[in-house]
């Protein structure tokens, strides 16, 4: 990469996490799609305690959260912690963005709207490491991975920070004028 193209990452990756932030509804709708990732993220990690807990009410939503939150400090740290919090708000931020610019490009086939799905998923199994394997039977794979899969939840935040710094503000075309890129 050039040295202007390091300046406009940059700036594209500023502009697209700034976006969420720029009126009331857009940042209520980012914050409570966190909230709400942080959530199933959380209870991932034990999906199996999940179910048993929320089987008898949703009144224990409060303690899971509150439980695997702490089972996550305990075996991750805050490192892990933080992992998750970050993971949530920029599925926030990502979801805010892709619907902004749905609404400023529109779609032109359903087909457009699917392809956002898997890279929203991949990068939610990569950042929750065996949270979200667990809940497809794949809980002896984080076993085998090194630092408890704590690469891999980077790797899927850092794959999700390239692509909002490569789309930048939904609202303005990335295709500069003039023949360049």
């Amino acid at each position: 990469m050039e040295h202007g193209t390091h300046e406009r990452f940059l700036k594209d990756l500023s502009d697209a996490v700034a976006y969420p932030f720029g009126s009331l509804p857009r940042s209520v709708l980012a914050l409570s799609i966190s909230v709400v990732m942080y959530v199933v993220l959380v209870l991932s990690t034990m999906p199996t305690f999940s179910a048993q807990m929320l089987s008898d009410g949703v009144g224990w939503l409060g303690y899971v959260v509150v439980s695997l939150t702490e089972t996550t400090y305990r075996s991750s740290g805050l490192t892990g912690v933080s992992l998750v919090v970050l993971y949530a708000v920029l599925t926030g931020v990502a979801v805010v963005n892709t619907v902004g610019q749905i609404r400023a490009v529109g779609l032109s086939k359903p087909k457009e709207f699917v392809g956002v799905v898997p890279g929203l998923l991949a990068s939610g199994c990569a950042s929750c490491g065996a949270g979200l394997l667990g809940f497809i039977g794949l809980t002896g794979a984080l076993a085998a991975m090194p630092y408890d899969g704590t690469l891999l939840r980077v790797g899927g935040l850092a794959l999700l920070v390239f692509f909002l710094g490569r789309a930048g503000h939904p609202e303005r075309c990335g295709v500069t004028q003039g023949g360049g890129s």
